[in-house]
């Protein structure tokens, strides 16, 4: 349980550093500020961020295990708006919506740890040659 809230927490700050409604993001700063080295190379690091959870998330879970873990957790937030739990708010909606992005990236990230303690089984990749 705790690489996988490591890993919703890097998926976190991950989606929220890219952009959010408040103020404090990179979409925003880099926009404000205009387009220098500074705002170039937070742009690649948050790249390479995306692209590895990505990459992650489509290896382990595929295209359809992304609309599933999507359809499960989406379905759960309208369940929680429903029972009045959350606020149908925009901007209350966009943090939730975040933080659902984040979750499926966490999920594929941790994907392979998860079923292996479900299953017992180990997934071996045999699809590559990594000698």
């Amino acid at each position: 349980m705790f690489g996988f809230t490591l890993r919703f927490l890097a998926s976190l700050v991950l989606v929220f550093a890219t952009w959010n409604p408040s103020p404090w993001n990179y979409v925003r700063w880099a926009t404000a500020t205009g387009w220098g080295a500074p705002e170039a190379f937070v742009g690649v690091v948050l790249l390479i961020g995306w692209v590895l959870f990505l990459h992650a998330t489509l290896e382990s879970l595929g295209f359809l295990g992304i609309v599933l873990a999507g359809a499960f957790l989406g379905s759960l937030a309208w369940l929680l708006f429903d029972l009045g739990w959350l606020s149908a708010q925009s901007e209350v909606m966009a943090y939730v919506a975040l933080v659902l992005i984040a979750a499926v990236l966490a999920i594929g990230m941790s994907w392979a740890h998860i079923w292996r303690r479900m299953s017992g089984q180990v997934e071996i990749d045999e699809g590559h040659d990594h000698g």
